[in-house]
């Protein structure tokens, strides 16, 4: 491992899932090596082996250091008080690069490849893995997605880390350096996890601190543009913007049909630089995640240029990029179309957990063609700018979760002639069945029935994922239909 020596360290472990459970271990290994911390205190009120349940048992005049798990905001009062204290507060992110090992295969430690973004984390790490893949490299998707970012940081026989961090991963991130690290766009989302979104904000900026190859960003975000311009970065690091149009010099976008790179096609002192691009993949090659309408969406061609450009600047190959893309498959409840019943698409896009992901989703369909099942909870967020954007697609809406009045309001205001049907929340079994039947007798013949909530899940539901999946089985107790899984 790293040299990082927590001896006669106390160290307070905040949260014991998933998280919290690989800092233990992790923590253990230190000390078998001899530079584990004297002391390693748990508390999780929902787990039963936590050595303490409530923070109020914690004693912070025997704590050093603090790791806290993502679904700890700063403004828990155990962390809030070690903060006024002076106690360093790390989260597991933090952690895994002070105790990253050397590789296996010689080099020092594997370079970190990082991205965040309100939307669109999880297809674009997921094409970085495969772009990697396909380079023949060892570079597992990890942090928001599969492992936990100590787990791989401390495999010697990882050759690279796509890494997905949120902004509560990010929150307690201090001295991370990535290779290379990318902004993919910023909605508001989380304000009541940050306080504020201007918080949330500074959060997502600190993937940029440190950064040693590229700063990645989407052209003409001017949030995301500023937050790379104020980046304290290693000498010699770029900005790389992509763009859905021709891309300017040092930018990654698309030429007739062509995903071009002008940011990493030749060395920097190449007099012939200007006057070509290389030849990425083409929209041909992402076929295979078009949505409903046989269209590969626009968002979708921004996370495949934003996974290029964090290949290509840990110096992946041309012929990679294109095979790791064709390759790719999104995981479930992605604009996935569950199955065709009585005319009627039903698809499912839980993974849509906020307004700006919605958004995109409800722009892959026709105008007055969608029953719109949203809601869930706000997380503090407003829903006008996405209804006032979307409404010219909906049908209808029907209206899940315990958070409805920010809904209501907004429909009331901006799409007043639009149906509304209301989920009594009470019965969470029972409330994806009832959402289901509602928006079948809504739909027409040729509509689609779209899960696309712009909310959380965890007021009715484990995660997004066993939303849509009760989703899923909805549909199915309609009746046989015409059921039918697609990539999209």
């Amino acid at each position: 491992m790293a040299d990082l020596d927590l001896r006669g360290q106390r160290v307070l472990v905040a949260g014991l899932a998933v998280t919290g459970r690989a800092v233990v271990a992790a923590l253990a290994a230190c000390a078998a090596q001899g530079r584990g911390p004297s002391a390693v205190v748990t508390l999780d009120a929902r787990a039963p082996d936590a050595d303490l349940a409530d923070a109020a048992q914690v004693d912070l005049g025997a704590v050093d250091l603090v790791v806290a798990s993502p679904g700890w905001p700063p403004s828990a009062p155990v962390l809030a008080e070690a903060a006024r204290r002076g106690i360093p507060v790390w989260s597991e992110v933090e952690l895994a690069w002070r105790l990253r090992v050397d590789r296996s295969a010689g080099g020092g430690p594997a370079p970190w490849l990082v991205l965040t973004g309100t939307n669109g984390k999880t297809t674009t790490v997921g094409m970085l893995a495969a772009i990697l893949a396909a380079a023949g490299e060892r570079g597992p998707a990890v942090g928001n997605v599969g492992a936990a970012v100590l787990e791989a940081a401390t495999d010697p026989t990882n050759d690279v880390l796509a890494v997905e961090l949120s902004s509560f991963q990010l929150h307690f991130t201090h001295t991370m350096a990535a290779q290379a690290a990318a902004v993919l766009n910023i909605a508001v989302d989380h304000v009541d996890w940050h306080g504020s979104f201007e918080a949330y904000v500074a959060d997502k900026a600190r993937i940029f601190a440190g950064v040693e190859v590229a700063c990645v960003y989407p052209v003409g975000d001017e949030r995301v543009e500023g937050l790379v311009r104020d980046a304290d970065v290693a000498e010699g690091a770029h900005a790389v913007g992509f763009t859905l149009g021709a891309p300017g010099p040092g930018r990654f976008g698309v030429v007739d049909g062509i995903l071009v790179d002008r940011a990493f096609h030749a060395p920097a002192g190449d007099p012939s630089r200007a006057g070509f691009a290389a030849e990425l993949a083409t929209l041909e090659d992402l076929a295979h995640l078009a949505g409903p309408d046989a269209r590969v969406a626009g968002h979708v061609v921004a996370d495949a240029l934003a996974a290029a450009a964090l290949a290509r600047a840990h110096g992946v190959g041309e012929a990679a990029v294109r095979d790791g893309l064709r390759s790719y498959r999104p995981g479930a409840h992605r604009i996935e179309h569950v199955a065709t019943v009585g005319a009627v698409r039903y698809v499912d896009d839980s993974k849509a957990t906020n307004g700006h992901a919605a958004a995109a989703s409800l722009a892959a369909f026709a105008a007055g063609s969608v029953v719109w099942i949203a809601g869930g909870l706000a997380k503090g967020a407003r829903f006008d700018d996405l209804v006032l954007a979307r409404a010219d697609r909906l049908r209808a809406v029907v209206l899940i979760g315990v958070d409805q009045t920010p809904w209501r309001e907004a429909l009331g205001r901006h799409a007043p002639s639009i149906p509304v049907v209301s989920i009594d929340p009470t019965d969470t079994g029972t409330v994806m069945n009832r959402a289901v039947s509602q928006a079948r007798r809504l739909a027409r013949p040729g509509d689609t029935v779209l899960l696309a909530p712009a909310s959380a899940s965890m007021d009715q539901f484990s995660s997004y994922t066993h939303r849509g999946e009760a989703f899923v089985d909805a549909v199915a107790d309609l009746g046989t239909g015409d059921r039918a899984a697609a990539d999209g």
